[in-house]
């Protein structure tokens, strides 16, 4: 039988309690709402790889700075077909592209600045790439030039332009080849259209292409990012031979914060430093790397051996910029369509 201090003594207790229970309660919002939101970034098919390393690199660098561990995801695709998701709805704070007509496109929805190129140094592309071509072993297609892509008998795996940067800046290349080279605007429509002639499968993006010429062994030549071709000739090196044309494009890879998504989720702190490390010593160095043109001097010498000398020429030099291009060739109905459907 409990005494009447016991019975007091439990019922201090069980108060003690529901207080207890009561303050953590309260505190429970308190803390979630102090937990750092995951970080998305939405990239291009063939940046896979390069942020396997990058991620892991920042989130250490963040949690010594600020003490705040964050997780960081991955979503990739096409490019072209990346951005449409980001217009749809996907939640990324950050978007690091292969062209900047994907970015202009999120600008004209107001999801980033309409000057969103000068947010970060080099028109917001911390590095570059260019088109070369793989080639089965000995390259017995015998395939050094653009123009040898557009010759009976070579079949040529390129994703689709329409969803991808990666495809579009093969066609761009070639066309702009022929322009380089003192040929005209129609002779570049020829070689381009003997070209895409030679297309067997137009895949949505990069990665899709190289499983196409890899694990399926489709075509006789595959045109892509020059660190996605040393990418594979890493894994497969006695299968493939990378060939570098004489003159190719110089292909950007701009990056931006989602301004509306930043805003809504609290992670504008975050996703800006996170783009800002692409431009650090240790962002580029792991860039060079993954065969990304570093714009920093002194990782562009220690990897010197990753890049070898080609002549580049710049969307804007050729084609008077990305809103032409974007006009002229790959809207509906436009070059790209045309010379596709003539295909058929």
């Amino acid at each position: 039988m409990k005494t009447n201090s016991g019975l007091q003594a439990q019922r201090r207790l069980s108060i003690a309690g529901i207080v207890a229970l009561i303050s953590a309660s309260l505190l429970a919002p308190s803390l979630t709402a102090h937990a750092a939101e995951p970080l998305l970034n939405a990239s291009y098919d063939v940046t896979r790889e390069l942020f396997k390393e990058v991620n892991p690199a920042f989130i250490a660098e963040w949690k010594k700075k600020s003490g705040e561990s964050i997780t960081i995801n991955q979503s990739h695709g096409g490019s072209s077909k990346q951005a449409r998701s980001v217009i749809d709805g996907l939640a990324a704070s950050v978007v690091t592209m292969n062209q900047a007509n994907d970015i202009d496109i999120l600008a004209e929805k107001g999801l980033v600045p309409q000057d969103w190129a000068k947010s970060f140094p080099n028109n917001s592309a911390p590095f570059y790439s260019t088109m070369v071509f793989l080639t089965r072993k000995g390259n017995p297609k015998r395939i050094a030039s653009w123009d040898d892509l557009g010759k009976a008998g070579v079949k040529v795996i390129i994703p689709n332009p329409k969803t991808s940067g990666n495809g579009r800046y093969s066609y761009l290349a070639a066309w702009g080849s022929v322009i380089k080279n003192g040929g005209n605007e129609a002779q570049a429509r020829q070689l381009v259209d003997r070209l895409f002639k030679n297309v067997p499968v137009l895949d949505a993006g990069g990665r899709g292409a190289t499983t196409t010429f890899t694990q399926r062994e489709i075509g006789d030549v595959l045109v892509t990012f020059e660190n996605e071709v040393q990418l594979v000739k890493q894994e497969f090196g006695d299968n493939y031979d990378v060939v570098y044309p004489k003159t190719s494009i110089l292909a950007e890879s701009p990056v931006a914060v989602v301004d509306k998504v930043v805003d809504k989720l609290g992670t504008r702190k975050v996703a800006t430093a996170y783009l800002q490390f692409l431009y650090s010593e240790h962002g580029q160095e792991i860039a060079a790397k993954h065969f990304f043109r570093p714009r920093s001097e002194a990782a562009s010498k220690k990897y010197a051996a990753n890049f070898k000398a080609i002549n580049l020429f710049t969307v804007d030099e050729v084609f008077g910029g990305w809103k032409q291009v974007q006009k002229k060739h790959f809207d509906d109905g436009a070059e790209f369509d045309k010379l596709y459907q003539a295909k058929k």
